[in-house]
């Protein structure tokens, strides 16, 4: 499938040239899942937005949805722009950032001073069916632009007010109205503005002024779940003018077209996140990479990653990594070297902040890397697709590029003072909330190490079982876990009979219709707590409850969880008058392993859809048993409205 990029021929020409030759034998689209290695290996360590652009131009000949045909995992995403300035080149920075993430894109135009009309008017693209992300790109003229000539500091204060107030207005019309995430920025100010002020009072005012109306905008979005404000402050601080003058002046192009390549970085970051790709686990090297030396060859005494000038720069690595991996990102160790003096430098070595303790998963050995990565996949009971893969050596990274194309590889290289940098460019852990459960996921990781050795030395299945307790509870979801929810619609593949995908707003929606049932699975068991692990979303029409998606964390399949909750839920249906119970199955590339868990629980097959998919009864005359290895706890809530 990919063998036009990878002869040696083609490798021999720069990444940049072998799209340039897979476009002219109009193969972009059959070849699309090798794109983004192609554009990761375009911007190397630090990011060349000029070559993404070109890239971009390149990729957006090809129409989207002959992507979307040829490879269903690859589902087009529509963007919807509009602004106050020019933004030519935000379109094909835009195509380069999505396709880097595997999702062929089609953007609408926008006309020059757009904006305003474009969120008041219903009828506009930004709010046309479909739109996943509708982005309004501002900058300082929309204020400086009404103001009065001559002005002071008083004028721009009421501009400033006024001009908030505008945005949280329409804001609020989009999210009722709209039908994707709205995008808005930060005003980055020019240095051209308070100048215009002659006296430093009235610059210090003008400076504080617009900081708060930038904080209110980013405090807006913790109002409106479907907004995101993306702070262009940081990606200013990054490098590169905000514009340049001449183009400002003439072309009416206020915002840089390197600026513009950081955003659109960032607007990829976030689309992968709405589409539930982040990624969750963090696998990194050791030597030259977590530390300053090679265990081997220079023995515990002599690596440091504190304490010498080049160690201090591993150090603070090592706390970034730590600090990932308390929100949630599973941590694991892939280093050629033998366990044993591995192990003793985590646990005992002074320079160390990370510890044994942090990595839920340590494999050090002399085996290929790329065979380690599947096997820690394996043990974590994950897709590498998953994975992030942190190593200073070209050769380990370039293996694991080729051979499991679907891990994000970071490459870092004999310069320690930017590993922080590359490890963060590219948010490849970014999620819209952290959840309770985000937080105890690694302890959660370590303690399934216990349940695997009390498999291990139970006489049979059923014994294990019975040995550990499981403790269910079913029942609606409470407030603080509508964030919990939607992160199971957007990261769960494997058990996920729809894969239909929910932003918290959607989930909030079917909360408070009385039709829907919302429904949290939470269990514990001799080991601790795994907090929420799945959920159950299904609704009543014309006498029969539709079961529209049921979800489980793979950390607990296999231990009759699934089937309790489905049969609580059966008995339910019947016991409130339900004819029957109708669901689907959607397949995908991972949820192949549910294709029989309805029939399995008495559905009869009604249909076969196109694309494999089929539609399930059960007629609710013989509810299956709730397994009685497990306690249950089911709580329904209010009943629904009566069934016909």
């Amino acid at each position: 499938m990919t063998t036009a990029v990878t002869t040696p021929e083609a490798e021999r020409l720069g990444p940049l040239d072998r799209l340039r030759a897979l476009h002219q034998e109009g193969r972009i689209a059959a070849e699309y899942p090798a794109v983004p290695a192609l554009l990761a290996e375009l911007i190397g360590h630090d990011a060349d937005f000029a070559a993404l652009a070109r890239a971009g131009r390149l990729l957006a000949r090809v129409s989207p949805e002959s992507i979307g045909e040829l490879h269903p995992g690859a589902a087009p995403a529509t963007v919807a722009l509009t602004g106050h300035g020019m933004l030519d080149a935000l379109p094909p920075a835009l195509t380069a950032q999505f396709a880097r993430h595997g999702i062929p894109v089609r953007i609408s135009d926008a006309e020059y001073d757009s904006w305003l009309r474009d969120l008041q008017d219903t009828s506009s693209p930004l709010y046309a069916p479909g739109t996943e992300l509708a982005l309004c790109v501002l900058d300082a003229h929309i204020v400086f632009d009404e103001l009065p000539l001559p002005w002071q500091i008083t004028d721009l204060a009421a501009a400033l007010d006024g001009k908030l107030k505008q945005l949280a207005g329409l804001v609020a019309r989009y999210t009722e109205h709209g039908p994707g995430t709205l995008v808005l920025n930060t005003l980055p100010l020019l240095s051209g503005h308070p100048h215009q002020l002659v006296d430093h009072a009235s610059r210090t005012e003008l400076a504080w002024r617009w900081r708060e109306f930038n904080a209110g905008l980013l405090r807006l979005a913790a109002n409106h779940p479907r907004l995101h404000v993306v702070d262009l402050d940081p990606l200013i601080a990054d490098g590169g003018p905000v514009r340049d003058s001449r183009l400002a002046a003439y072309a009416k192009v206020h915002l840089g077209e390197e600026l513009l390549g950081r955003y659109a970085r960032e607007i990829g970051h976030l689309a992968r996140t709405l589409r539930g790709r982040a990624k969750k686990v963090l696998v990194v090297d050791l030597d030259n990479t977590l530390w300053d030396g090679i265990l081997g060859d220079d023995g515990a005494d002599g690596i440091a990653a504190a304490t010498t000038y080049r160690g201090e720069a591993f150090g603070k690595f090592q706390r970034t990594v730590k600090q990932i991996g308390a929100q949630g990102v599973l941590l694991a160790v892939c280093s050629k070297n033998d366990r044993e003096p591995v192990v003793g430098v985590l646990r005992d070595h002074p320079d160390m902040t990370l510890r044994e303790a942090d990595f839920t998963r340590i494999n050090a050995n002399w085996d290929p890397k790329d065979g380690n990565l599947r096997d820690i996949a394996a043990r974590l009971n994950l897709g590498v697709d998953s994975f992030v893969f942190a190593d200073d050596s070209p050769f380990e990274c370039g293996l694991v590029a080729a051979s499991l194309p679907e891990v994000a590889v970071v490459r870092l290289d004999e310069e320690p003072a930017l590993h922080v940098d590359r490890l963060l460019a590219d948010g490849w852990f970014d999620v819209r909330a952290l959840t309770a459960e985000d937080r105890l996921r690694s302890g959660q990781y370590r303690s399934d190490a216990e349940r695997q050795d009390l498999q291990e030395s139970s006489g049979s299945m059923e014994d294990y079982l019975r040995a550990l307790d499981i403790r269910l509870e079913v029942s609606p979801v409470r407030d603080h876990e509508v964030a919990r929810i939607s992160q199971i619609t957007l990261r769960t593949n494997q058990f996920n009979l729809t894969t239909r995908r929910l932003q918290e707003a959607d989930v909030q929606e079917r909360r408070t219709d009385p039709d829907h049932l919302v429904l949290a699975l939470r269990a514990r068991d001799r080991f601790g707590d795994n907090g929420v692990i799945g959920a159950v979303f299904a609704h009543r029409d014309d006498g029969a409850l539709y079961l529209d998606n049921m979800l489980l964390s793979c950390r607990v399949f296999a231990r009759g969880i699934e089937q309790a909750a489905l049969a609580a839920l059966l008995a339910h249906a019947r016991d409130t008058g339900a004819a029957a119970v109708h669901a689907s199955y959607r397949p995908t590339a991972k949820n192949h392993r549910v294709r029989g868990f309805y029939p399995s629980l008495g559905f009869e097959t009604t249909a076969e859809t196109d694309g494999g998919g089929l539609e399930f009864t059960h007629p609710l005359g013989d509810v299956p048993p709730v397994p009685e290895h497990l306690a249950l706890d089911a709580d329904f809530g209010p009943c629904p409205r009566p069934a016909g």
